[in-house]
């Protein structure tokens, strides 16, 4: 006789710790990527902040009896924390991100899967609060060093941004007021842009030799990477293409009047390709605890990340929002999960229960 037992009856065979291990593999070409660009100084910016995450798992681990660490969720807290930094910052900061992050936001509530927040999110807005200049201080890629002299450390969205806000530049793009101040652009960059008449500086941020935080600078790597985890069914597109898409319809329209350009005439392609959007929408915004559960909670989410991205940089006082964003859109989850809840199979819906 066979023994039969309770449903479920069929198992994918994926895991928490197959689902860490791929977002790590997903990750690892970016902040790569970094390290080669900005020399061995990113490296221990990342080392420090991936060892301090699984340290601080393991000793809660061992406080609480629970084995945890081999989940893998810490290497990944730990490498976005890492990513989400300058390789100019000073290692202490990186190291108290992670903790926050694994210590506060995540035990606190009750371990993986009990937390409200995204932990590399909160801990990445924690330090970034905390210690804003240092947060905000940023070294030039090997491929602009020698241009370095000319702008300083400021990336590319945060000089515009800043040069949008003086008033200096009004009715210039952002191509013409980075252009006008000299902001270096590398051999490749304009090599290309010759040939096809293309932006340098888009060019620059999408294959990545711009200044930035490590893991944040290659779009193209980011994107590759994302694509990786909607092919192996780790994340669906909705989180990621709708906030790319609501933040970039948005910029569009309303992204030009602050330096008066007016409606329709915000630049797009310079604002995605710019920052941290990419990353926080294909890993950040994309955490399965964090999130809603529905594909139609998904896109509201995700719309209301683009919104706030696009508030917070074109009409905020800070270039880069997008920890922010995602943060605020976190508090809602809750709330979206209940209006958004699926009808039971075999439930009647109330007409037919009235009648």
């Amino acid at each position: 006789m066979k023994r039969v037992t309770t449903s479920p009856h069929l198992h994918s065979g994926i895991s928490t710790r197959n689902i860490m291990l791929c977002v790590a593999y997903a990750l690892t070409p970016a902040w790569i990527w970094g390290v080669l660009s900005f020399g061995f100084r990113a490296f221990l910016v990342m080392l420090v902040s991936i060892s301090s995450a699984v340290l601080a798992e393991y000793l809660l681990g061992l406080v609480s009896k629970e084995e945890t660490i081999r989940d893998g969720s810490a290497l990944v807290t730990g490498m976005l924390i890492g990513m989400n930094m300058s390789p100019s910052i000073p290692l202490f900061i990186p190291v108290l991100a992670s903790i926050f992050a694994i210590a506060v936001v995540k035990w606190t509530f009750g371990g993986l899967g009990a937390n409200w927040a995204n932990p590399a999110i909160a801990g990445r807005v924690f330090v970034f609060f905390s210690f804003t200049n240092a947060m905000s201080e940023f070294t030039m890629p090997a491929a602009l060093a020698r241009g370095a002299e000319l702008v300083g450390s400021a990336t590319p969205l945060s000089f515009v941004k800043t040069a949008v806000v003086s008033g200096s530049y009004a009715g210039s793009t952002s191509l013409n007021i980075l252009a006008a101040n000299g902001y270096p652009v590398s051999a490749l960059a304009m090599k290309i842009s010759q040939a096809t008449g293309m932006n340098p500086y888009n060019l620059d941020a999408f294959f990545g030799n711009i200044p930035g935080c490590i893991g944040e600078v290659s779009t193209l790597l980011l994107l590759l990477g994302g694509i990786y985890l909607i092919c192996k069914d780790i994340i669906t597109w909705h989180i990621p293409v709708t906030f790319i898409l609501s933040y970039s319809v948005l910029t569009w329209i309303f992204g030009g009047i602050p330096n008066g350009l007016g409606a329709f005439h915000g630049e797009v392609m310079a604002n995605v390709l710019r920052g941290g959007l990419v990353l926080g929408a294909f890993f950040m915004a994309t955490d399965y605890v964090t999130t809603p559960i529905t594909h139609k909670g998904m896109v509201i989410f995700a719309a209301g990340c683009g919104f706030f991205t696009f508030l917070f940089r074109t009409f905020g006082s800070l270039p880069e929002a997008t920890s922010v964003a995602i943060l605020i859109m976190n508090i809602t989850v809750p709330t979206i999960d209940r209006f958004c809840k699926p009808k039971k199979f075999g439930e009647p819906v109330a007409q037919e229960v009235a009648k």
